[in-house]
């Protein structure tokens, strides 16, 4: 995994806490930690953006974001767990990674995706 792809992982991985963060925040320290959060995983995204198609990157960052969030809701915070849920999020990721294999081959060959 190229540096740029670490980017959009770990923004991805940040992206769960802001979410959860929009929700669950209640005093300012709380807010203040999610407004840099906010900022910190749009930092890079927009780093990874520069050198990986805009599509793919935001589409494996939002990937992330989704499936994590709702695992943690479920998982941390209560959420009602539901089969269809985590089906539907196996889905998602098994696109996300398509996409970012799809893209990668396609980097190889020197073509754009």
């Amino acid at each position: 995994m190229n540096r740029n792809w670490l980017y959009v992982f770990i923004g991805g991985i940040i992206e769960i806490v802001w979410v959860s963060g929009l929700k669950h925040a209640s005093n300012v320290w709380e807010w203040a930690l999610t407004a840099l959060a906010i900022i910190l995983s749009f930092g890079l995204i927009i780093a990874a953006s520069k050198r990986l198609p805009v599509g793919t990157v935001y589409a494996v960052f939002t990937g992330i974001g989704t499936a994590g969030t709702v695992l943690t809701e479920m998982l941390l915070f209560g959420e009602a767990f539901s089969l269809a849920k985590v089906l539907l999020i196996g889905l998602l990721l098994c696109g996300v990674v398509g996409l970012k294999l799809v893209t990668d081959q396609q980097s190889a060959k020197g073509g754009e995706a």
